[in-house]
């Protein structure tokens, strides 16, 4: 399973698995594309977007999961 953790970049994290990209956008972090997304991380995007990190990495994990 790849590891993402909410201290991976976004940019790194959609490099390592494009298939989060449905649920980045779909927590509303439309930052994808951004150039905010190659330095900031799961977790500061979080927080700027008033999300739960735990929340969302817990559907990223479980994304991955199902990947193997």
């Amino acid at each position: 399973m790849k590891r993402i953790t909410k201290d991976t970049r976004i940019g790194d994290a959609i490099q390592m698995e494009p298939g989060i990209i449905p649920i980045l956008l779909g927590a509303g972090m439309h930052c994808i594309g951004c150039p905010s997304s190659i330095g900031e991380t799961i977790e500061e995007a979080a927080e700027v977007h008033g999300l739960d990190c735990d929340d969302l990495m817990e559907e990223i994990r479980t994304y991955l999961a199902s990947l193997c």
